[in-house]
């Protein structure tokens, strides 16, 4: 077996790939927190030093400017409803640290992986239905759809590199070999 595939390495690129993912997780969040100031800031952006982003998508500047006039109007008389969307936040805040059981020891917490990928194959029905309720524009759902699709890759690449671990494991016991420790640094 070669070192390249051994489960020191494996072990190596899975938690390699869950930083990433958990990052990005994490980002997901911290940025549905100032949802008011960001949307104030793009909407600023495309009318000005973005403008020819602007220009070539129209229908963007518009569907900014209405859910910008909407959360602020939400934000002056309505604030109590930005709080779902700090829930949401939240979520993201709270999924990102159930994957450090996988990180771990990603053999025994493959279940997270997995429901992390039913997570991202959810968020297509998820959007194609509730967007038409919420009168939202559909390419503003394939937007959404799109982060099921990018967060599915880099799991279905885990879960992967897991079986493969789990494969180079089972061998090793079977040959009598120590387990090496999953718990630990990377």
């Amino acid at each position: 077996m070669s070192e390249a595939s051994g489960p020191v390495a494996l072990l190596r690129r899975i938690r390699v790939w869950l930083i990433l993912f958990v990052v990005c997780l994490v980002l997901s969040g911290v940025t549905a927190f100032p949802l008011v100031t960001e949307l104030r800031f793009i909407e600023g952006a495309l009318t000005s030093w973005a403008a020819p982003v602007g220009e070539l998508f129209p229908g963007l500047v518009e569907w900014i400017a209405r859910v910008r006039v909407g959360l602020d109007m939400a934000d002056a008389q309505y604030p109590f409803l930005l709080y779902g969307n700090d829930w949401l936040a939240f979520a993201h805040l709270v999924i990102a640290v159930a994957f450090y059981g996988p990180y771990r020891d990603p053999v025994r917490n493959i279940w997270v992986i997995e429901f992390g990928m039913i997570a991202c194959v959810g968020i297509i029905p998820l959007a194609l239905i509730c967007g038409p309720i919420r009168d939202i524009p559909f390419w503003w759902s394939v937007i959404d759809m799109s982060f099921g699709v990018f967060g599915i890759v880099p799991l279905l690449l885990v879960r992967r590199l897991i079986k493969r671990l789990e494969a180079v494991q089972e061998a090793r016991a079977v040959a009598g070999a120590p387990r090496p420790q999953a718990v630990g640094g990377p």
